[in-house]
């Protein structure tokens, strides 16, 4: 099990400013950080769980989920996560146009704007998926594409007690963005036991800059 697949290690070499892949190492410093959500089945019990341990993490929300909860998305923004964009419909980008793509990217941004006042947000494409186009006409608008450095695998539909043990035998490290999912309850059942473990390590929780 590789929560480092080859293809986070070749965009290492490409400037944060394009792609960002790590965050910065200070404080001991992991970065949670959720797709897909919210989700009023699931979302509530992680924010409680994160609040419980003083943790803040970056949520890339569904923006056509983010406009039927929003009380979920208010409650992010004021306990001090950061709400990024993944799109609005969640399509598949590589079938997409790119007319189509900033449309979904746009779209959202005015949604989230409502609630952070942030004009443009860190971009996560859905399902990990972007083009070299794509990736240009971001940097040349001086904006960034949120990737990751550490994948749970949290969406492969295994049982959380097994995905713990993997991750404690191949743990993240300091800087590392962890990529989850709030759309299911395997991640909060992770982090249940994980964090107090990666607290006992000294390893803080923070969310990605704005």
């Amino acid at each position: 099990m590789n929560f480092r697949p080859s293809k986070m290690r070749v965009l290492r070499w490409l400037p944060d400013a394009v792609v960002c892949t790590r965050a910065s190492v200070r404080n001991k410093a992991l970065y949670l950080s959720f797709d897909d959500g919210p989700d009023p089945r699931f979302t509530p019990a992680l924010l409680d769980l994160l609040k419980a341990h003083g943790a803040h993490a970056s949520f890339f929300l569904i923006g056509r989920e983010a406009e039927k909860y929003p009380e979920l998305v208010e409650r992010m923004v004021a306990e001090g996560h950061l709400i990024g964009n993944h799109s609005f419909s969640h399509p598949r980008f590589n079938l997409l146009s790119m007319a189509e793509k900033l449309a979904e990217i746009d779209r959202t941004d005015l949604l989230l704007a409502r609630f952070d006042g942030i004009r443009h947000h860190r971009f996560r494409p859905p399902r990990g998926v972007f083009s070299l186009a794509l990736t240009l006409r971001f940097a040349a608008a001086r904006r960034n594409l949120a990737y990751w450095s550490y994948d749970s695998l949290d969406y492969q539909r295994k049982p959380p007690a097994e995905l713990i043990e993997l991750l404690r035998k191949q743990p993240p490290c300091a800087g590392d963005i962890l990529l989850m999912h709030d759309d299911s309850d395997c991640s909060t059942l992770m982090l249940a036991t994980l964090i107090p473990e990666w607290k006992a390590q000294g390893f803080t929780f923070a969310a990605l800059s704005a």
